[in-house]
């Protein structure tokens, strides 16, 4: 489908499903949303409450954010109108989907490839354990020599420092270093191939595998990623830099350089999360722990209150801070679940910020434009708080660090060798822009004409 008509289908949806609601509805559409409204309002400040209250008081709200929306569709089935409901929204989803698909040529362009020779000497160090034993399930060590690479599998008994066991290979020769595993065990093995200045390839046999998303790797099966041996170009992408405490000397403010601190791939989490994930009962019952300890870590009254310095911006108090190796796209209908390139040179900043049920109200109504939730990018993130030492997730490994805590970005540092052909290439749409979807449907329809016309 051109452009055009994807623009047009979106406008003509998009009145289909405000029309649904009024010739079926009548004046009642009104009150349909007015019910709608109030039960997304209700829920949310019944989440709020759910989260920050115990006892007594976290059992209403768990039954307010039940019912809320259960008498909202009991309110339209009693009324006859749920079916116009359901149509309308369905309508609407669609707009919405035609819309962005419209603008997605107005996405910038994705990350330069280059040529790449294929290496010598790689290494590559795969944990057997991560993503539920994808290792062995791909036979990913045995596929891997056959193509001529030195394989290192982790011993599950006996812990092992895989960024010892690079430099090692490094030392050795190797001109090529990958890792099969999580992205905590990416990120420290990147580290050192951005400081000898050593391609990187990445395996996706992790359980997420976040990184590999954002690099377009097959996340299903791991064993195409080593196609980067035979067949495979190389993209320049940036590193993200942690440093604890107090520095040694000014900070010029430039830019991180290949031996500066703890390597992030993904992101570093500060506040809720990061104390959460802290706490030795976390991994062994996750939904208790968190329901135990958000109360107090959401009003204040445990963990540090935190302060953060990126650019221009300054918040004071944020519950939670995500500093990202490139900003997370926004037009993703997923939420945090990609980046649309690695190279841009800027820390993506997130704070999130909700002091009482109207504001937890706002931010799930109104999303990035709620009082509670800021976006900012920077080139160097500093993040203080009120105690010497807090928790910090680094791409999902729990870390205790001293403060302040400095994330600084390195441009271009880690070159990766990826597959040429990889099927998960992300081609994200900007935000959802009504203006420009109705000027693109309107304008093209012009041109067209005029050039029938001619």
């Amino acid at each position: 489908m051109s452009r055009r008509w994807a623009a047009r289908l979106a406008l003509a949806a998009g009145a289909a499903a405000v029309a649904v609601l009024v010739v079926f509805a009548g004046l009642g559409s009104l009150v349909l949303m007015g019910v709608g409204w109030a039960g997304l309002v209700l829920t949310a400040a019944g989440g709020w409450w759910m989260l920050t209250h115990t006892g007594w008081i976290r059992v209403l709200a768990v039954l307010l954010v039940v019912a809320a929306p259960l008498g909202v569709l009991i309110l339209y089935a009693a009324a006859g109108l749920l079916w116009v409901v359901l149509v309308s929204l369905g309508l609407w989803a669609l707009a919405v989907s035609a819309g962005r698909a419209a603008l997605v040529e107005d996405a910038p362009p994705g990350m330069p490839e280059r040529s790449a020779g294929r290496p010598e000497r790689p290494f590559l160090i795969m944990n057997p354990r991560s993503g539920g034993g994808k290792v062995e399930k791909f036979h990913l060590a045995e596929r891997a020599r056959a193509l001529g690479a030195e394989v290192v599998v982790l011993d599950p008994a006996r812990p092992q420092d895989v960024a010892e066991l690079a430099r090692s290979a490094v030392r050795g020769g190797a001109d090529l270093l990958g890792v099969a595993g999580g992205d905590g065990t990416q990120a420290l093995v990147a580290g050192i191939a951005a400081e000898h200045g050593l391609p990187f390839m990445v395996i996706s046999a992790g359980t997420r595998n976040h990184f590999a998303m954002d690099l377009g790797l097959d996340r299903q099966d791991p064993s195409t990623c080593l196609e980067a041996l035979t067949d495979g170009v190389e993209l320049r992408i940036d590193l993200g830099y942690l440093q604890a405490g107090e520095p040694e000397g000014e900070s010029e403010g430039g830019p991180a350089g290949p031996s500066e601190g703890r390597v992030f791939i993904n992101n570093a989490s500060f506040g809720v999360y990061a104390e959460v994930v802290q706490s030795p009962a976390y991994r062994d019952d996750k939904a208790r722990t968190i329901l135990e300890m958000l109360p107090d870590l959401l009003t204040h009254h445990t963990g540090a209150r935190l302060r953060v310095r990126a650019g221009s911006l300054a918040k004071d108090g944020p519950q939670a801070v995500l500093v990202s190796n490139n900003p997370y796209e926004r037009g993703d209908p997923a939420g945090l679940g990609r980046r649309g390139r690695l190279d841009s040179g800027r820390l993506g900043v997130l704070c999130v910020g909700v002091g009482n049920a109207a504001e937890a109200t706002e931010l799930l109504l109104r999303g990035s434009q709620g009082r509670g939730l800021t976006e900012a990018t920077a080139q160097e993130v500093v993040v203080e708080a009120d105690a010497p030492v807090i928790p910090v997730g680094v791409d999902g490994e729990a870390l205790t660090l001293p403060t302040p805590v400095r994330c600084r970005l390195a441009p271009g540092a880690l070159r990766v060798r990826v597959p040429r052909n990889r099927p998960g290439v992300p081609q994200v749409a900007p935000p959802m822009d009504w203006r420009r979807v109705r000027r693109l449907a309107l304008t093209m329809g012009r041109v067209a004409a005029g050039r029938e016309a001619a």
